[in-house]
């Protein structure tokens, strides 16, 4: 969960951000981790504009001098570090950030309402998919019901 907050994918309340929604969409995900990982780990990117993994004990070293850390916790900071550059596409030095698309409105439309000047209700251009489970739960001690109902959601749902 701490990850996940520095990079920006949660709010300070565990709640999904933006930025979050904007990386499930696997066109723009690495850009969107690009961005994240810039800004969570900008230290990191003063010393090294570009690193690479020749750059891997420059990096440990910060870790362990900026967070007062083993080196065994600062060796598992660089490799988290690492796995998420393996994700992201970075941005370019002046490339601005996520260009956001901006969709002009006919101009028979009335911006605050939503509504044409004819009275019907214009369609929202945003068309996605949100899926919703719910589990019933059994009222049942026994935990390996339990283990079984989960391992077989993960089975036929996530792999």
């Amino acid at each position: 969960m701490p990850i996940l907050k520095a990079l920006g994918f949660l709010s300070a309340d565990g709640s999904p951000t933006q930025r979050y929604k904007d990386y499930r969409n696997h066109s723009a995900s690495k850009a969107v981790m690009g961005e994240a990982v810039k800004e969570a780990y900008s230290d990191i990117f003063l010393i090294k504009a570009k690193p690479t993994a020749a750059d891997k004990a420059l990096i440990e070293g910060k870790f362990k001098s900026f967070h007062n850390t083993s080196d065994v916790v600062a060796n598992l900071m660089t490799k988290t570090f690492y796995a998420l550059l393996e994700l992201a596409e970075l941005p370019a030095d002046g490339e601005a950030k996520a260009k956001k698309i901006e969709v002009k409105q006919p101009e028979d439309m009335d911006d605050e309402s939503g509504d044409d000047k004819s009275g019907k209700q214009r369609k929202s251009a945003a068309v996605g998919l949100h899926y919703n489970i719910q589990i019933h739960l059994p009222a049942i001690k026994d935990v390996e019901v339990y283990n079984a109902i989960f391992k077989s959601l993960k089975d036929h749902l996530i792999e």
